[in-house]
């Protein structure tokens, strides 16, 4: 037989299982609350190290514990790392017992995993942790007032939190959980000339390079057909080349009186072939 206790005094016995005793019942029971939240989503030496980092050290930790390694390319893997690491750092400011960070922790975690995995809407999500936080928070029955991991004031903060974490953005969570998105390469191209080996048309590696323009016009060899061009030039002979033209002043090296004596002795020769001209025609 068991006998209870009430505020207004000590309750009928009632029966006792066989083979029980009420040691063994609170074994069992214990054993069961035990069960709540468990596995930990983080252990306690993960937690204890955690404490001792700043916030960069703490983001650094959590993606080496959940072993994200695509944080640049994988948006779904920075947005859980962004939501372990916000709620590791709001537990801080409680000033929770590592035990506590490891049930907080964890019901974070089983949160998301219950949207992912049982698809759970969210006046489910509502339920379930009213149902959790009634074994983790406060209970007014004495026998498992030694077991309560969270205080009143507490657990009402943890509720005010995951509403503000998780419950106002639950579509955002579904929609990545749910939908299909296409893989965006995130890169860029770029085309690299390397440099060749000796017996190819680029020179050797400079310690200063040059531009292409200079190179091909001053240093590359002339190519085959450039080659063949020239020979064919050389063969068709001087005779048919282009004169060259000079840009000397024929005048160059003749003085003032020089020129006048030129043109007076041109002039004279003009003006007796027109004479001697005339005096070859008959009369009229």
């Amino acid at each position: 037989m068991s006998q209870g206790t009430t505020p207004w005094g000590p309750t009928p016995a009632g029966p006792t299982p066989a083979g029980t005793t009420p040691e063994s019942e609170r074994d069992t029971e214990f054993q069961e609350h035990e069960k709540i939240l468990s596995p930990d989503f983080l252990s306690v030496a993960q937690i204890t190290d955690l404490l001792t980092e700043d916030v960069d050290g703490v983001q650094e930790k959590l993606r080496i514990f959940l072993n994200f390694k695509n944080l640049e390319t994988c948006l779904k893997d920075a947005i859980l790392l962004d939501y372990y690491v916000s709620g590791f750092l709001w537990a801080r400011r409680m000033d929770f017992s590592v035990i506590q960070y490891s049930k907080f922790m964890t019901l974070l975690a089983m949160l998301l995993q219950n949207l992912k995995t049982l698809h759970m809407s969210l006046e489910d999500s509502i339920k379930w942790l009213g149902e959790v936080m009634a074994e983790i928070g406060p209970n007014h029955s004495r026998k498992s007032e030694e077991w309560n991991i969270f205080d009143v004031k507490q657990a009402n903060a943890i509720i005010d939190y995951i509403k503000i974490s998780l419950f106002q953005h639950y579509k955002l969570y579904e929609f990545m959980f749910y939908s299909a998105r296409e893989e965006i390469v995130i890169g860029t191209e770029q085309v690299i000339e390397v440099v060749k080996p000796a017996g190819g048309p680029f020179p050797e590696p400079l310690e200063e390079g040059i531009s292409c323009d200079i190179y091909s016009t001053f240093i590359e060899p002339p190519t085959t057909l450039d080659r063949e061009m020239k020979g064919l030039d050389q063969e068709q002979g001087p005779e048919e080349s282009q004169p060259e033209t000079s840009d000397v002043d024929p005048s160059f090296g003749f003085t003032i009186e020089d020129v006048k004596s030129v043109l007076d002795q041109v002039t004279d020769d003009i003006l007796i072939g027109i004479q001697v001209y005339a005096a070859s025609q008959p009369s009229v």
